[in-house]
């Protein structure tokens, strides 16, 4: 079947992405694609070889394969984050490096909202405890709570990152009459009337919930530690929806079976799957849900429009979304 351009597409894993509810159709017709479900790390080399373009999620690409790669020119990556890629190996053999930010914000920024609220208002527990377990049948009274129910409004919520998924929690926060305080702005991002920049520690003392949507790097890596999560409130919340190794686990996780957090809602850990027995999986009152966050039907369709719109740019000389 003839295509658009003569270009040889590989991806290395497009289960993640596309399920079986989306279609790799327009792609095929624009490329020579080949789709793998899954690349080990051992088969990467093998499988890119003669490709001139190679797109990832979190299949890892580096330094010797880049390096091996004679024909490639463009590395797609099907994310935002592009930690999978060793940028100073691909900018050294003038590969292209492009990612597809902002598709995931509605999807992460309700995802947020869906964590937090299942800490502080806990409807699984109560419907499967309270109700399907007969707690409330067995109560004289018409209501019954397995505990204290709070409120978001009038609550203090604290960004750490404030790019476009951070601006939209916090649209979403300010909706429910939460404080918004926020560290680092993005530059070039409009902010969202009513929120306040402060210094890390002031964030920390003053938010009753703490959410993370940082990048990955050597500045960020488990800056959640015990020192991190001493300036926290008493009873603060903390939300995890960026990357896994912003966090000690282990140091969460003693912080959570001491009581001294109100809990943790995370979807993102340090090894995913979590193979290893990862401490949050027990803590107290921490919620895991599986690095789901970005992948609402709408949310991945929208990562397959810009992967796709990043390599045909690339080959028409118009290239978007480069990071290196």
């Amino acid at each position: 079947m003839p295509t658009a351009y003569p270009v040889s597409v590989v991806v290395l894993d497009g289960q993640t992405l596309n399920p079986g509810d989306l279609s790799w159709e327009e792609w095929h017709q624009q490329f020579h694609l080949q789709v793998f479900s899954y690349t080990p790390p051992s088969l990467v080399l093998e499988r890119a070889q003669g490709a001139q373009v190679v797109a990832t999620n979190k299949t890892p690409i580096s330094a010797r394969v880049i390096e091996k790669l004679d024909s490639l020119k463009l590395i797609n990556v099907l994310a935002t984050g592009y930690d999978v890629v060793d940028i100073q190996a691909a900018k050294h053999k003038g590969v292209v490096v492009c990612n597809a930010a902002g598709y995931s914000s509605h999807s992460v920024a309700q995802h947020v909202f869906a964590l937090l609220l299942s800490i502080t208002n806990r409807p699984y527990q109560h419907h499967q405890d309270a109700v399907q377990m007969g707690q409330w049948a067995a109560q004289e009274h018409f209501s019954y709570t397995l505990g204290t129910v709070s409120e978001l409004r009038g609550k203090t919520l604290g960004l750490i990152g404030f790019g476009q998924i951070g601006t939209e929690v916090a649209r979403i926060a300010l909706a429910f009459g939460m404080q918004v305080v926020a560290h680092r702005r993005q530059q070039g991002l409009p902010s969202p009337k009513g929120v306040l920049y402060c210094s890390l520690p002031q964030l920390l003392a003053q938010s009753d919930v703490v959410s993370l949507h940082c990048p990955l790097n050597t500045e960020t890596r488990e800056m959640v530690n015990s020192s991190f999560l001493a300036q926290m409130k008493q009873g603060a919340i903390l939300i995890n929806t960026a990357r896994g190794g912003l966090i000690d686990e282990t140091a969460l996780a003693q912080w959570l079976n001491s009581g001294k957090l109100g809990g943790a809602g995370i979807d993102v850990l340090k090894q995913e799957p979590p193979i290893g027995a990862s401490p949050l999986l027990t803590a107290h009152r921490c919620l895991v849900t599986p690095h789901m966050a970005w992948a609402s039907l709408e949310s991945r369709k929208r990562l397959m429009d810009i992967s796709l719109a990043n390599i045909l740019g690339f080959l028409n000389h118009r290239v978007q979304h480069r990071v290196a």
